[in-house]
């Protein structure tokens, strides 16, 4: 039975129905007219993409131009659309992205410049008013000319790698008691040398105790090798010397391979045979 496809060519106004019949091509010509096909399909994207730039460039043109021709002619008007805008703009996405912080400036920011322009907008002006003024605008330029400084030094000590808040080591850590369980946090009463009636206490090598059971615990839980309180890299091989006192160790490993077989594996290979299905390979 032959395959037939059936191809729209032409604008929305003029489209010919033309059927290409596939089954005497071999797969290779036969992909390629596929291919063309798919071409003719989205055929017009480069097109609308193109006219999507022009008008982008044209509006930042023509837009430009009537800016211009507005200051030049009616600089009052301009100067208030302009400042409405500057004075607007910043509280639309401060409110949007909730920067409550940066909303308190703007209200505390704008009512002082509200003040010293009502104060320089009075007739008659008071004799302080210009200095009022000049006072108020130098100190937001020194404010706004440290707070650059500052932000500058931030970013250069944070790329150089100089911490002022934090010590070398990282955030700053808490001191545990060598007689409390850092996991139970419970008193510990057998020292780490004795031997317990019914558990024993050990020792990492990060000098945090643990009751035997609460370690043990840990490694089948948290099923890392590391300290649950500082998250120091410990081996539990050592601690537990004894083939039989660590099984949890092995039994852990084990897990871990079955999970690996029965939950990724599948994955993998159905992740394989789709890309070779995508790329054709057989």
């Amino acid at each position: 039975m032959a395959a037939v496809l059936e191809v729209e060519v032409g604008g929305p106004g003029e489209r010919e129905a033309e059927e290409v019949d596939l089954s005497h091509l071999s797969p290779e010509e036969r992909w390629r007219v596929e291919h063309a096909l798919m071409h003719a399909k989205h055929r017009g994207h480069e097109a609308m993409h193109a006219e999507m730039v022009l008008i982008l460039i044209a509006t930042l043109v023509v837009a430009q131009l009537l800016l211009v021709q507005w200051k030049q002619r009616h600089p009052r008007s301009y100067n208030m659309v302009t400042l409405f805008q500057m004075w607007v703009v910043p509280l639309y996405f401060t409110i949007k992205l909730y920067w409550w912080r940066f909303l308190v400036i703007w209200v505390l920011f704008s009512a002082v410049t509200a003040f010293v322009t009502f104060r320089a907008t009075r007739k008659p002006l008071v004799q302080t008013t210009p200095r009022l003024v000049y006072k108020w605008f130098l100190l937001i330029y020194k404010m706004s000319y440290a707070t650059g400084i500052v932000g500058y030094m931030a970013v250069m000590f944070t790329l150089f790698g100089l911490n002022l808040l934090f010590s070398a080591s990282g955030m700053p850590t808490k001191h545990l008691s060598d007689s409390v369980c850092a996991v139970c946090g419970q008193q510990i009463f057998v020292d780490v040398n004795e031997e317990g009636i019914i558990e024993n206490t050990y020792r990492l090598s990060c000098n945090h105790v643990f009751h035997e059971f609460c370690i043990r615990g840990w490694c089948i839980v948290g099923k890392k090798q590391t300290c649950p309180y500082c998250k120091e890299k410990v081996d539990l091989k050592r601690m537990f010397s004894n083939p039989w006192e660590r099984p949890h160790v092995m039994y852990g490993q084990l897990l871990d391979w079955l999970r690996y077989l029965v939950a990724w594996q599948p994955v993998i290979i159905g992740l394989v045979q789709g890309i070779n299905y995508i790329l054709g390979l057989e």
